[in-house]
């Protein structure tokens, strides 16, 4: 669910032969429109052509960078989706994908484990900052010492809130919900301010009802698989407590009114209405709040998720394929390092993010932390903010020492099974959630097994 970006790239230390193209790998381009010596590389996830400006922003880029390095064409792919499953599962089978391929998360161990993507272990020691990146964000492409891809973006669960909401339920949006318990006491104010008006928002299908009960688990120090991947863990009292207080909320407190939220758009529509207070989500959500459902992204903030322990770890990055010849890696970390992860640079340069009239101040993406990169990265976006960064301090200091933890495997399936217990609790009031959540727990051991 994203894009984001001092002076010329150093990049040196990723040498390129002058070996030709590497043959007709990756999906089947055989470097057309390229010269001699030169290196062509298929990319994967061109903005579409619906988003003008971010295609163009892409598009200067590879020119900036073909510039830098004459000696490499990127040819990039537009596949929107950037992840489609039927055609990635197909063009993934076959070895078909881009030699520079995009991958959610989720997916990364299941294709390292099945051996559809490249060891780049010797080559990433090359990329300038690299040993700067968050280990939390790196690792999620690691297995057994090896190195298979590298992140593009990442983000943890927080607790979005509508501030004007806030201040007219007489709550203070400067010091928003540490805990469930204060959760739930200022939706119920929020929810007093009259018919129509929502505390808190929550999905019940379409996956996003599961996915939000593992990012609420995760905040209570629950796990929604053991260690080792093989069993359901969330029928814990962890797993019981997320459903407890939902129903809580949903029939006690009257705070979650009574439309359901299937999909993502569902609860983007009610919050950028602005007659509900709460959701969870990260900082991104308010960019999309303004951008596609045509709220005002200074009307919210976003603080940490009350009183996490960890925070799910959504994100996405970029895998090669295993038919990529050395050069094309060479030549594709050499971009993937230009267009995400260089300071000034990319999803980086905020000061041409400003000109084009895109929000800049969301303390997103995070992939550098406090490093020294990470320290350039936000205070070129303070100096360049468009949104209050004052918003979304409240989420930076909050989730500075939560542990990122990533979403589980089979992550699209699992969601699917816990949308049911959610959906329960949201739809009937006698719903039974030790009943719910064990039925959860064999249909999810099913799948776990049959993987």
């Amino acid at each position: 669910m994203k894009s984001r970006k001092l002076t010329i790239l150093l990049v040196t230390g990723i040498a390129l032969t002058a070996a030709g193209c590497g043959g007709d790998d990756g999906d089947g381009d055989s470097g057309a429109g390229s010269t001699p010596g030169q290196v062509s590389v298929t990319v994967a996830c061109q903005p579409p052509k619906t988003a003008k400006e971010e295609r163009r922003l892409w598009d200067e880029d590879v020119v900036a960078f073909e510039k830098l390095h004459p000696n490499i064409k990127v040819v990039s792919k537009d596949a929107f989706p950037c992840y489609e499953p039927k055609t990635f599962e197909a063009k993934l089978a076959g070895g078909q994908l881009e030699d520079v391929f995009y991958v959610n998360f989720p997916n990364v161990s299941r294709i390292i484990q099945a051996g559809q993507a490249t060891d780049i272990s010797s080559y990433v020691g090359a990329l300038k900052n690299g040993k700067d990146l968050r280990p939390d964000v790196t690792n999620i492409f690691k297995s057994g010492g090896k190195t298979y891809g590298v992140p593009r973006d990442g983000y943890g669960m927080g607790l979005v809130y509508n501030r004007k909401l806030f201040t007219k339920a007489g709550l203070d949006p400067n010091n928003p919900p540490k805990t469930w318990a204060e959760v739930r006491e200022a939706a119920k104010k929020i929810a007093g301010l009259g018919s129509g008006y929502v505390g808190f928002g929550e999905y019940s299908g379409g996956n996003t009802g599961g996915w939000h009960f593992t990012a609420s688990l995760y905040g209570r120090g629950g796990d929604a698989v053991t260690p080792d991947g093989t069993k359901a863990a969330f029928n814990s009292d962890q797993g019981k407590a997320v459903l407890q207080t939902l129903k809580d909320m949903r029939w006690t407190d009257n705070s979650m009114g009574t439309r359901r939220a299937i999909k993502w758009e569902d609860l983007m529509q009610q919050m950028a209405g602005g007659r509900m207070g709460m959701m969870l989500g990260a900082p991104d959500v308010t960019r999309d709040l303004q951008d596609k459902f045509r709220g005002k992204i200074e009307d919210f903030g976003v603080t940490a998720q009350p009183e996490a322990t960890a925070a799910l770890n959504g994100g996405s990055g970029y895998m090669f394929n295993r038919k990529a010849s050395p050069e094309k890696i060479k030549a594709g970390l050499l971009w993937l390092e230009y267009q995400y992860l260089t300071p000034g640079k990319g999803q980086f340069d905020y000061p041409r993010l400003k000109a084009v009239g895109r929000p800049v101040g969301l303390p997103i993406p995070d992939l550098y932390g406090t490093t020294p990169p990470g320290q350039q990265i936000a205070a070129d976006r303070k100096q360049n903010a468009t949104v209050p960064v004052e918003n979304f301090a409240p989420y930076a200091a909050g989730t500075a020492n939560i542990a990122a933890k990533p979403e589980p495997p089979l992550a699209q399936e699992i969601y699917a099974v816990l949308d049911t217990p959610m959906s329960a609790v949201l739809t009937r009031q006698d719903a039974d959630i030790n009943k719910l959540l064990s039925d959860a727990e064999k249909k999810v051991n099913a799948l776990l097994a049959k993987s």
